[in-house]
This record gives structure tokens, sequence and C-alpha cells, in this order.
């Protein structure tokens, strides 16, 4: 899975860096968690503050676009992102004799 950054800029109001990326992918396609884990390491920014807010894979190709947004801290990015992305972007809980 290659990840090419097509567009970074920073919103210092808003504390969050803006960034638009193509993910070039052989195979399946990538889950989100593993498009977080790999944009978080390219990024050098903590998964926490993390959130992937669009990804759309393209009909036919191996490729995926998307866009995300790196936080400077966990309160900003409580305070900004809607409930919903929040939980899209945290690992699921496996529950016990299931």
């Amino acid at each position: 899975m290659d990840i090419e950054i097509s567009r970074d800029c920073e919103n210092r109001l808003l504390a969050r860096r803006e960034v638009e990326f193509t993910i070039r992918f052989e195979g399946s396609t990538p889950s989100r968690m593993q498009v977080l884990q790999k944009l978080s390491a390219l990024l050098n920014a903590n998964e926490k503050t993390l959130v992937i807010s669009k990804l759309k894979n393209h009909f036919g190709t191996s490729l995926v676009s998307g866009v995300a947004r790196v936080y400077e801290n966990v309160d900003a990015r409580t305070m900004i992102e809607p409930a919903y992305l929040i939980v899209r972007g945290t690992p699921a809980v496996k529950e016990e004799g299931a």
C-alpha cells in the first residue's frame, strides 16, 4: 500500500493540518484502521489526533482517495469533529465469548 499526499495545508484557526491523499494498493481494499495507522506513521502524528473524514474507492481501479485531519491535541479533535467520525476511527472492541 503506497500513500501519496497531494495536498497538505495548516489551518491554524482550528489547530489542525488538512491532508488530501491517494492510496495505491494491490489485492483487497485496505481497511480504515490500516489507512489510519499507515497515515499516522507517514505524517508522524499520534493516531488519537488523526481523523479520516472521507475515503473514496475508485471503481475498477486499485485507487482510494481520501481526506484526513491531524489535530494538535485530542481535546481540539473532540471539540470540533462530529462524534460519528471519532467512533469510526477507533478499533472495535471484541467481546469475550463471541
